[in-house]
Order: structure tokens, then sequence, then C-alpha cells
């Protein structure tokens, strides 16, 4: 059923794994679509009471799969990237914000990018001690960060605005230390940790966890979290026709391929 991702039910927890190992699972259009319908297969489905989000292989996810995207979308006009980036980015993500069952990211290795952008959006995030998390597309693609900016809300706006004006990796123990990662374990030890927090967490009554999610996540929107992350989207659009990503959009995307593998 699916081909970029893996899904699997382990009791009453569902996985949803990025599972393009050998491209440090880039999120592919298929990979995102795919995991878009997992998420909706796995709030259908009424075993299901919590949700992890993970990667196989060494990483989480090294964001977008920017080969990709020069390949078929470099000519895309300014309504067809648009459309493109409302659907898979922006809405996808918010889906797993508004997901009505627990979200938990299991994040080992890279967190780049669209990958960070995926794992912020999860309630819970466990990661493995060599974990890093990474946005450094203000700094080699001139663009406005990733197309969702959860980055102050999650990490702190001090946090945030060092963490994208120098494009600089922070670590899992960092992370942890603004309260960004809920965990950092061991590398050997992340997947049965996560399985048995959110095997915990699935012990809850369900429509208690659903209304005290909802509850909690309304106390970012009455602080303008929709609004501020809508806002954010409509600059990062923006920064797509300017000068300098122009510059970036030919030789500039190859060169960050290039750096992203390091």
């Amino acid at each position: 059923m699916f081909h970029d991702i893996e899904y699997r039910v382990e009791g009453a927890v569902a996985l949803i794994l990025h599972d393009r190992p050998e491209a440090r699972n880039a999120e592919s259009k298929r990979l995102l679509d795919e995991m878009d319908s997992a998420l909706a297969k796995a709030v259908a489905d009424p075993d299901v009471r919590a949700i992890i989000i993970g990667g196989n292989g060494p990483h989480f996810s090294a964001g977008h799969d920017l080969k990709e995207a020069q390949r078929e979308r470099q000519n895309f006009t300014v309504e067809e990237r648009w459309a493109y980036e409302e659907r898979r980015y922006f809405d996808y993500a918010l889906r797993i914000w508004d997901c009505p069952k627990p979200t938990i990211a299991r994040v080992q290795g890279a967190c780049v990018a669209g990958g960070f952008m995926v794992a912020n959006m999860c309630d819970l995030l466990v990661a493995s001690d060599d974990a890093f998390f990474a946005d450094p597309v203000v700094r080699t693609l001139s663009a406005a960060a990733v197309e969702v900016l959860v980055h102050p809300w999650v990490m702190g706006l001090r946090s945030a605005k060092e963490f994208l004006f120098t494009g600089e990796r922070m670590t899992a123990e960092q992370a942890h230390a603004i309260g960004m990662v809920n965990r950092v374990v061991a590398r050997e030890t992340l997947e049965d940790e996560t399985m048995a927090l959110a095997q915990k967490i699935a012990e809850t009554p369900p429509f208690a966890l659903r209304l005290v999610k909802r509850s909690l996540n309304r106390s970012f929107d009455a602080q303008g979290f929709r609004t501020a992350l809508s806002a954010h989207f409509d600059l990062h659009q923006l920064s797509h026709v300017s000068d300098e990503f122009a510059r970036n959009r030919g030789s500039g995307l190859a060169e960050a391929i290039e750096r992203a593998k390091g």
C-alpha cells in the first residue's frame, strides 16, 4: 500500500515511519502524501490510541527532497508553488498538530528543515543521543525558514532566532535543555523507550486525552499560533520570488544539497 513510508500497528500504537533510508529519508512528494494518508488511517482505526512518527535507518529525515524539487518544481509559477506547498507542507503539518490522537516523534540522526517541521508538529518528541536538529535554509537557500514556522513555539523566541539566523545544528541535549525535546535516550534504546511511552499514553482514556489535547492546543491558538503560522507561510512564499532566492535556485540549490549531506 505504501512505498516511501512504513505503516504498522503494534497493539494500540500505530507507527508511521519515513522509509527512504538510502536518501536520508528525504521527504518526497509521494512520501508526504503517504504520510498524510497513513495518519488518516491511524485516526480512523478504533484500536489505535497513540501514534509514533519516526524514520527507518540512521536518520529521522534530512528534510525536503531537494533533488526532486530541482528536477520537478524548479520552474513552477508562483501559483503552482503556492498550491503545492500549502497542501503538502502547511496543511499536512497542521493535520499532525490537530490529530485527535496523541503523536510522538521518534528522532535519531538528522532532523533537518522539513523533517524538523514534521517532528515538531507532534505532541511529544523523544530523541536519541546522536540526534541533531537544523533549519539552514535561510542561509543556504535565501528562503524564510521552512513553510511552517513552529520554531519559536517549541524552542522559544531567542533560541529560534539564533537557530535560524546562524543555520547551526542543535544537539538533542541542547534541544532538551530548552524544552523542545521531552526525553533524550541512548540510540540503541530509542525504539523501545518510545514505544513504552506510547503504550503508557495509550492506556489513558482516549476521549479524555482528546479533550485535554484540544484544550492545550487551544491555549496556543489563543496566543495566535495558527494566525502566526499562516502569516509566515505567506512571507515564505514571498521569499521564493526574491532576487536572492533566484540566485540560489540553480547552482545554489545543488550546492545546498551537497552541504546538507555533510
